[in-house]
């Protein structure tokens, strides 16, 4: 089992950049199903002036942190723009940044992500799968039936 972030606002579509994104969706991926984890809803950050940059990272106006602790326990990150900064971090805490086009559908992501992990393909969730090897599924939750290679 993967667990997996997307960037945003409806829950279907990847449409947010990271280190703005008000709103954060977990699916746990395996093969052939995906479970809908949690949502993570962020005050929306306060610009700040290009002065006011300097050592932001792990201040209380980085506004990038509580997103970081949210997907703690991810493999990857789908967003529709991840800043340099981001995906260091990202990075550095053993997630994948991964920037899709504005409005892709997060189901055919999670199809892909699914298959990948029964038939290989990604090099991202090869990586994830030997650090984090697959769970027994679960019996409750919400759950989305994913195409599999059966079912090509």
């Amino acid at each position: 089992m993967l667990r997996i972030a997307f960037a945003s606002t409806d829950r279907q579509h990847v449409d947010l950049h990271f280190g703005s994104a008000d709103s954060l969706v977990l699916f746990d991926v395996r093969p052939g199903q995906a479970d809908l984890v949690g949502v993570g809803q962020f005050v929306k950050a306060e610009p700040v002036g290009e002065q006011g940059r300097q050592g932001l990272a792990g201040s209380s106006q980085d506004k990038v942190l509580a997103k970081l602790d949210f997907v703690q326990d991810c493999a990857a990150v789908y967003a529709a723009s991840i800043g340099a900064s981001s995906i260091r971090r990202l990075m550095a805490a053993g997630i994948q940044p991964i920037i899709v086009d504005t409005g892709h559908d997060i189901g055919d992501l999670l199809n892909e992500v699914s298959l990948a992990l029964a038939v290989g393909g990604l090099a991202w969730v090869e990586r994830a799968r030997r650090r984090a090897p697959l769970q027994p599924l679960a019996a409750d939750g919400d759950s989305r039936r994913l195409m599999t290679a059966e079912d090509l």
